[in-house]
């Protein structure tokens, strides 16, 4: 096999039967994108018992077992870029680090540098995982430019496909802090509804039916003036999905821009305090480490502006 190509291998879960096959192993291999795996399919680099299966749509079926060959991405054109990072655990095979509020992950039309990427590429010097392509060297998942807190970036290929298991298997410790408005009732429940983007508005997502499975635990901590501290578990990690889920049960986050609407009694606060993002700090993550196969735990606390916000609205 080409040294220059990374095989992965990947089975179709029981909730994406039927399904057309791109989408299923989208789900299932979350370091890659949908278009990615249907120009892999077309090219014949997606294989089950070394026969190229060469059709994106055909329907997919629970069991069945794929082997994904990703080449290896050409030299990576993003500029490597000395911003700081805040480091929570590095060692030679992955660097877990706690991203501040506004910080773009990886560069795309609009943001092409001063990302997490560009920071990550002058750290570590060369030793990203490829897995992620050009555009994303080590990333293995992400969160909002506007949300806080902590992720995991991979320095190694094996450490890549491992963090992705992981990911795909949903067996991931990821656990945010987020100020919502009103009292969520029940104070802890679950929100199990599929999420996709919005067929109203392609920069929105919305749950639609047919959308990829997205489950939200959320549990109230604090009471606060007319909102609530809450910690909201990810069993799935989708786009915007505590952000969506919490607004579609009547408790968005406060200071959301797009899935909250500010009330009269927090817009005062807000406003005073310069508040101008979603109030969302991913706090707390937990994964077996894919090389030593030991448990990592890593907690980070809210940010000066959200413990800010907190304060102002403690009852």
């Amino acid at each position: 096999m080409d040294r220059g190509v990374i095989i992965m291998e990947t089975t179709i879960a029981p909730a994406a039967d039927g399904w057309r096959v791109d989408r299923a192993l989208a789900d299932a291999v979350p370091t890659l994108s949908r278009e990615r795996l249907k120009v892999l399919i077309n090219a014949g680099q997606v294989t089950q018992g070394g026969v190229p299966m060469r059709d994106p749509s055909r329907k997919s079926r629970a069991g069945e077992a794929f082997q994904i060959a990703v080449p290896a991405p050409t030299a990576a054109h993003n500029e490597a870029q000395d911003i700081p990072l805040v480091i929570a655990f590095e060692d030679e095979h992955l660097i877990v680090l706690n991203k501040p509020a506004g910080l773009v992950v990886h560069p795309a039309a609009g943001n092409l540098d001063g990302t997490l990427v560009n920071a990550l590429l002058h750290h570590c010097r060369g030793s990203l995982s490829g897995i992620g392509g050009v555009a994303r060297p080590g990333i293995v998942h992400r969160i909002d430019k506007d949300t806080s807190g902590l992720m995991v970036a991979a320095k190694t290929d094996r450490t890549h496909e491992g963090l992705a298991r992981q990911f795909a298997a949903h067996s991931i410790d990821r656990r945010y802090r987020a100020i919502v408005g009103g009292r969520p009732m029940p104070a802890a429940g679950s929100v199990d509804a599929p999420l996709a983007r919005s067929p109203n508005n392609r920069k929105k997502v919305a749950i639609v039916q047919g959308g990829k499975r997205a489950v939200t635990h959320y549990r109230s901590l604090e009471p606060l003036r007319e909102a609530t501290l809450v910690e909201c578990r990810l069993e799935t990690g989708r786009t915007h999905q505590v952000r969506v889920h919490m607004a579609s049960i009547g408790h968005a986050l406060l200071g959301d821009p797009v899935y909250g609407r500010t009330k009269h009694a927090h817009k005062g606060v807000l406003e005073t305090l310069g508040f101008r993002r979603q109030a969302l700090h991913a706090a707390h993550l937990g994964f077996i480490h894919p090389v030593t196969g030991d448990h990592l735990s890593f907690d980070s606390a809210m940010p000066p502006d959200m413990q800010e916000l907190f304060t102002q609205l403690v009852v």
